[in-house]
């Protein structure tokens, strides 16, 4: 069949005709016609049908009119050449291809199969002893803890226990430097690496961050047993794509589960500090303990985050697994490696996101966005620079909440929308000793500026 779109419209009918009729409509000139009169186009395009298919090939015929460029002068017109020819232009169209059930499942299983094999030789076992005592208590983490199924000695038993745990980490360089969750190593007295093809080596805690909850570990071993993982870009993640981790649950080692990506953004307490560890990754890739330290990883076998902490009654894994961007790491681990230690800078406050609340009991505008300062560290580098903290509280449906503190609505000219817009910039683009320039709005809607110089940590 042939169909003919001519403005907008569309006549069936048989190809030749067609053809010929609009050959002869746009190659044969009305004497005298204006030299404006738009010269037709005619673009030809082909959909082809499954092979054997009964259906037949259809040609869709496109009509456009183009407008001449006027000419300089109106000279003379020459005689009109009625031999033109139709400029016929064909266009290729994708051809439909009849999905294959089978097929789309042996992709899927040939990629998380292939991102296995590639990351298995970077990926190591990690197990640690604990010397405790009988009156040694388990550190609260917020999250499994690698020695959570190890008992405590009996009054019966010698002074001291040799407590065991494990978890998960990834080969970072051929250097011998190892990444893994610092939970998983805190007060270690000995740890033992294990790699996948049966290779057991003693490993060296380096240095360790307790805000981003990640340690570097060190093992002697020659370069080419050493294969550092690939790292993606976490700021690059999005909801919905593949998420693949690989790790040693419940002491099932090297073991790999898949998921999706399933939230970003989110912030967590690193569980070792009072601190918050922002942009991290949500995943329903199931996530045990013993998964701690290993990495999460894209369809190619990037690196975009250390599996770190679950949501769970249980203590196993209900779909809600957290882990650390591969960003903060690729910032927190040379340092670590370099110096032994990351060194955050601080502002010195504590607050929240501004609430609808907050701001009507503050007579600051409905539109307004920002980070609420709720209290002020005391001689710490914001109450030095002059911001203020939340000074009463009010009553609501919901309780009493705390009003009257700066709301911070932008840092060095940059808007800020809520506290993890804060916590963020202090992070990536902030340093101890740094001058910064805060924006904010005061009780009663009036606009300051604050100029603080931040400050280190504290332990």
């Amino acid at each position: 069949m042939v169909f003919l779109r001519i403005k907008g419209k569309k006549f069936v009918g048989l190809l030749m005709p067609v053809v010929l009729l609009l050959a002869m409509a746009c190659s044969v000139p009305v004497a005298n016609a204006p030299s404006e009169a738009p010269t037709p186009t005619i673009q030809l395009d082909l959909v082809s049908t499954p092979e054997g298919s009964a259906a037949p090939v259809q040609t869709i015929l496109a009509v456009e009119a183009t407008q001449p460029a006027k000419p300089a002068s109106a000279p003379e017109q020459a005689a009109p050449d009625n031999t033109a020819p139709v400029h016929v232009q064909q266009v290729p169209q994708p051809q439909q291809v009849q999905l294959d059930p089978d097929a789309i499942v042996a992709a899927f299983e040939e990629v998380i199969g292939r991102v296995h094999d590639d990351v298995l030789p970077s990926v190591v076992q990690i197990r640690v002893t604990q010397k405790i005592t009988a009156d040694s208590e388990t550190p609260d983490f917020g999250f499994p803890s690698p020695f959570e199924n190890s008992p405590l000695p009996s009054p019966d038993e010698p002074d001291f226990f040799f407590r065991e745990g494990e978890g998960s980490g990834f080969v970072w360089s051929d250097e011998g430097y190892i990444v893994t969750n610092r939970h998983v190593v805190a007060n270690a007295d000995t740890v033992t690496i294990t790699f996948a093809n049966g290779t057991e080596v003693e490993g060296v805690v380096v240095a360790e961050d307790p805000d981003s909850d990640l340690a570097v570990l060190k093992v002697d071993l020659p370069k080419d047993m050493l294969p550092p993982v690939a790292l993606g870009d976490s700021n690059d993640v999005r909801v919905g794509q593949i998420a693949v981790a690989i790790g040693n649950p419940f002491g099932q080692n090297f073991t790999t589960t898949t998921g999706i990506v399933s939230a970003i953004g989110r912030t967590i307490r690193s569980g070792n500090t009072r601190f918050s560890v922002p942009k991290v990754i949500q995943t329903d890739a199931p996530i045990n303990p013993g998964n701690s330290g290993g990495p999460l990883l894209n369809r190619k076998g990037q690196v975009i985050g250390i599996n770190t902490q679950i949501i769970s009654r249980t203590g196993a894994s209900t779909g809600i697994g957290f882990a650390v961007p591969i960003n903060t790491a690729k910032q927190v681990i040379p340092v670590l490696i370099e110096d032994g230690k990351f060194v955050y800078a601080w502002l010195g406050i504590s607050g929240t996101d501004l609430r609808k609340e907050v701001a009507e009991a503050m007579d600051i505008d409905a539109e307004v966005r920002g980070a609420q300062v709720i209290d002020l560290a005391p001689g710490g580098p914001a109450e030095k620079g002059g911001l203020r903290g939340s000074d009463r509280t009010q009553e609501i449906d919901r309780g009493l909440i705390p009003v009257g503190g700066d709301v911070i609505v932008a840092i060095d000219d940059l808007a800020i929308a809520d506290m993890d817009d804060l916590i963020i910039y202090l992070i990536e683009n902030a340093r101890p000793g740094d001058t910064i320039i805060l924006d904010v709005v005061r009780d009663g809607g009036e606009s300051a500026e604050v100029v603080v110089t931040l400050g280190s940590r504290p332990e």
